[in-house]
C-alpha cells in the first residue's frame, strides 16, 4: 500500500489545496492511505475527513511547531500545542498514544537537526521528503539507519500536483489508521519517491524566506 505521510491543505498557512482535491489526487495515483499534516490544527480531520471514510484510510496528523523544529506527530486525537521544547512535545505525542516522527531534518528553516533528533524519543525519521533536495534525504536515511529507526516518506505537498512525489510503503494488509501506525511502530515501512531537483529547490527557497520575513521570522 501506498500511502502519503505529509501532506497539507488549505487548513495550513501555506497550503492551497482543498482536502477534497487532495484526495481526490490520492485516488487518481493509487494512494490507499494518506496523513493531513497541517501545521499546528487538525481542523481538516476534525471537521472534513469523516465525508471520506470507506474511500480512503485517514491518519489523525498534525505538524507542530516546537523550539527546535517540527515535528509530526501521528494517531493522536487533539491539537498539541506549537511553541514547546522538543522533548515536551515528543512526550505529549507519546501520552496522547501517538507516534512521533522527525521530518525534513536537515531543513535550514524547520528541521529539527541531527542533535535534536538524536537526544529524544522518536518513532521514525522521515528519510525521503518531497521537498527536501537529495543530500538532506540521504543524511536522514543514514541517521535512520544508525539510531535503527523506521523510515518513512512524504511528499510534504502543498499542492495537488505535489501529491505522492514522495510516499511510504505500507503492507497492503493495512486495513485502517491504526494498523498504519502499528506498522510504522514495527518498522514494516520503507520510504519511496522523489527528492527535489535543484532547479525547485531555489524557488522553494526563495518563497520560504519571503514567507520567514512576513511572519516576523517566527517558524511556520
Amino acid at each position: 500500500m501506498k500511502a502519503d505521510l505529509h501532506v497539507h491543505s488549505v487548513h495550513s498557512d501555506d497550503g492551497r489545496q482543498t482536502v477534497e482535491d487532495l484526495i481526490k489526487r490520492c485516488e487518481e495515483l493509487g494512494i490507499g492511505a494518506v496523513a493531513i499534516t497541517d501545521h499546528n490544527t487538525m481542523r481538516a480531520h476534525f471537521e472534513e475527513v469523516l465525508k471520506y471514510e470507506g474511500k480512503m484510510i485517514i491518519v489523525p496528523a498534525v505538524e507542530v511547531t516546537t523550539t527546535g523544529g517540527h515535528v509530526l506527530a501521528y494517531g493522536i486525537k487533539s491539537d498539541i500545542p506549537r511553541g514547546l521544547s522538543v522533548a515536551e512535545t515528543v512526550r505529549m505525542i507519546h501520552e496522547a498514544g501517538g507516534i512521533a516522527v522527525a521530518p525534513h531534518t536537515y531543513r535550514l528553516w524547520s528541521g529539527l537537526g541531527e542533535a535534536n533528533v538524536r537526544a529524544n524519543a522518536f518513532d521514525a525519521i522521515e528519510t525521503i521528503n518531497g521537498r527536501s533536495r537529495k543530500r538532506g534525504n540521504r543524511r536522514a536515511k543514514r541517521l535512520a539507519a544508525s539510531l535503527k529507526l523506521p523510515e518513512v516518506g512524504g511528499s510534504d505537498a502543498h499542492n495537488t500536483m505535489s501529491v505522492g512525489r514522495s510516499y511510504t510503503e505500507l503492507p497492503d494488509g493495512c486495513r485502517d489508521w491504526e494498523d498504519i501506525i502499528a506498522a510504522v511502530r514495527s518498522g514494516r515501512c520503507s520510504a519511496r519517491g522523489d527528492d527535489l531537483s535543484s532547479s525547485s529547490s531555489l524557488g522553494h527557497g526563495a518563497l520560504n524566506i519571503s514567507r520567514w520575513f512576513r511572519r516576523g521570522f517566527r517558524r511556520m
